[in-house]
């Protein structure tokens, strides 16, 4: 069985590749435990100053494995997915981080992206958050950073539609800092991942720490009420119905239930 997260370090760029293109890169738990194993190996390794996270095959990350997430939806304690844990992690990562994204990244995999301090994008990408239509709401901490990224505005649009925007307009909202075509993507991101890793480490850290108290107010606002809320509805008729129509590939009838 083939890694579902590799782990590759050169000139101080450190790259982790997702590694389920027959998936669309889907994220599951064997992929999340790896990718908690690797970012916590390279917050250690001290010559790295930079990591880059791309997706084998053509999407970046398609979101969580709706598969494996229809089979624990009835089981106890399912809302806390450990998805949230691990982007807070991938934040917090002491290196700074590139999503190199070359095709879609939805739902989870949008979330990743913007978990990471910079993004490049092919012409061809797309980034979407559908959880409307599987009949889910997106947890306070990963609105809070869509709202960060986006602003509020829209955020509302993003999240209400559910439908997915194209490269050059995530770049005109300023979810993604750069775009270019598909061939020149990973030069691209390589480039500025080595412009990055010329830089002083002690800089680069004392930086990206600055940054991240700058918008740590959203850590104070309490939100268990919201967490309850995501339980609920991930454990609702209408999140059965919206991820079985989803692998079934029909529209989903929603009740509100």
């Amino acid at each position: 069985m083939a890694e579902e997260v590799l782990c590759a370090i050169q000139d101080g760029i450190a790259t982790l590749t997702l590694n389920r293109p027959d998936k669309r890169n889907a994220i599951n738990s064997a992929m999340m435990a790896s990718l908690t194993a690797h970012l916590h190996a390279l917050e250690q390794h001290r010559e790295v100053r930079v990591v880059v996270i791309r997706g084998a095959g053509k999407a970046f990350c398609s979101g969580r494995d709706l598969r494996e997430m229809g089979q624990q939806q009835s089981a106890e304690g399912t809302a806390q997915t450990g998805v949230v844990e691990l982007f807070h992690q991938l934040e917090r990562l002491r290196h700074p981080t590139i999503a190199m994204v070359q095709g879609d990244a939805l739902a989870g995999g949008c979330e990743m992206a913007l978990h990471c301090d910079l993004r490049v994008a092919a012409e061809v990408a797309r980034f979407g958050m559908p959880l409307a239509r599987l009949g889910l709401m997106v947890p306070f901490e990963l609105a809070s950073k869509l709202i960060e990224v986006i602003g509020p505005a829209f955020t509302r649009q993003f999240l209400f539609t559910a439908q997915p925007i194209e490269a050059r307009r995530a770049y005109e909202i300023g979810l993604v800092h750069q775009v270019v075509p598909l061939d020149d993507l990973e030069q691209a991101t390589y480039s500025m991942a080595r412009a990055i890793a010329g830089n002083a480490p002690m800089a680069l850290q004392g930086i990206k720490t600055t940054l991240q108290r700058a918008v740590s107010l959203r850590e104070q606002i309490a939100h268990a009420d919201l967490d309850d809320l995501v339980q609920r509805t991930r454990r609702s008729a209408d999140a059965r119905e919206g991820v079985r129509a989803w692998l079934e590939k029909r529209p989903a009838v929603f009740r509100g239930e």
